[in-house]
């Protein structure tokens, strides 16, 4: 039997098979509000067989938005775009769904990486003056973020709390909070950013602190029988940066929180990092993060064959795997994956006809041949 298609559980959250769609921004929401792109994208995601769909980066405020094109859910109109794409995905569709909630940080006011990606200023269309936990641009020739005081962070929980009561209002089964990738959480969990000199700065114990409370809020604004865990960068790839060492602790500080998963990734937060790209370079971050905290590991990161995901998984690296762009290249990876793998794989009836002869038991519950 496939250990990537093995059924795994996420607290309450029970899913069919280990392969995650990763959270993976598509800049085309329009004040923060979904539509039809959103739900041709999520739909065809949807579709693709795998055990878990994540939604992309979601805002909880319009200042947090990487950019002006990104997802939110800060606003009835928002939580409304979401509803008409959630209601055409569940009529097709029983994948669980989780929503990724972020804030940008001192990387908001961007513009959408197909023009590039830059910084905007705050006087540009489309630009605003970003916020983070010190006074300090994510690039030398960026222009410096306002740091956040006590009433700042003050709202942001509230925020983050407020955008978890719409995921619930929603029926996301899910809740993952963005603590990588350099974005507002990493940004106080790493010494590379936040160089503050109250109780969110200086020691591993403050840097924690923010990120925790973050958590905290959403864990109880959000149903106590669905799950909220986090996705965290393991290392910032730098020097004197955010270390897999520290990594764990923040692992086991949200484990004894009830955290019942944690997403591993890298990088982000700084454009000195040297990051060593190859096949699963991220995989043995996710095994130690796995072996040191206890919780069920999603790992992330040039996974790309079935075969290397079904060795992550059998070899105890991870006990799920994230696929992102991999899944934009083919939406049907999972069916194709199973197909090497020896597994079966839920898809649509409509779509039953496409199954090759020879594999003829690769879709649960197909009966081929027709009129």
């Amino acid at each position: 039997m496939s250990h990537l298609f093995s059924p795994l559980a996420i607290g309450a959250l029970r899913l069919a098979n280990r392969i995650v769609v990763a959270p993976m921004c598509q800049y085309s929401a329009v004040e923060g509000t979904a539509g039809d792109w959103h739900l041709m994208h999520l739909g065809s995601m949807a579709l693709s067989g795998a055990g878990l769909l994540i939604v992309e980066a979601t805002a909880v405020n319009a200042e947090g938005r990487i950019t002006a094109g990104d997802l939110g859910l800060y606003s009835d109109a928002n939580e409304a775009g979401l509803a008409r794409v959630l209601a055409a995905i569940r009529a097709h569709s029983a994948i669980p769904l989780a929503i990724q909630l972020a804030h940008a940080g001192r990387k908001a006011s961007s513009d959408v990486p197909w023009r590039g990606g830059a910084q905007l200023a705050p006087d540009a269309p489309d630009g605003w003056l970003a916020v983070a936990p010190s006074a300090l641009p994510h690039g030398a020739d960026e222009l410096a973020p306002a740091a956040l005081d006590e009433a700042g962070l003050a709202r942001l929980r509230d925020d983050f709390a407020a955008a978890a009561r719409r995921a619930a209002r929603l029926g996301f089964d899910a809740i993952e909070l963005h603590a990588a990738h350099g974005y507002l959480l990493h940004q106080f969990l790493s010494p590379l950013a936040n160089r503050r000199d109250d109780r969110y700065g200086g020691s591993l114990e403050n840097r924690l602190r923010f990120p925790l409370e973050v958590y905290d809020a959403v864990r109880a604004a959000f149903p106590a029988g669905r799950p909220v865990w986090a996705r965290l960068s393991a290392t910032d790839w730098v020097d004197g940066g955010w270390d897999v060492e520290s990594a764990v602790a923040f692992g086991r500080a949200l484990a004894a929180r009830g955290s019942p998963a944690i997403h591993v990734s890298s990088g982000g937060v700084s454009p000195a990092q040297k990051i060593p790209l190859g096949a699963g370079y991220q995989l043995p971050l996710a095994r130690r993060i796995k072996a040191e905290v206890g919780l069920p590991t999603i790992g992330v990161g040039l996974i790309t064959e079935p075969e290397q995901a079904e060795a992550a998984i059998a070899d105890g690296d991870a006990d799920a795997v994230a696929l992102a762009r991999a899944m934009l290249y083919d939406p049907r990876w999972p069916w194709h994956a199973a197909a090497k793998l020896g597994a079966r794989v839920v898809a649509p009836p409509q779509y039953w006809r496409c199954q090759p002869r020879e594999l003829k038991d690769l879709f649960e519950g197909a009966r081929l041949g027709q009129r």
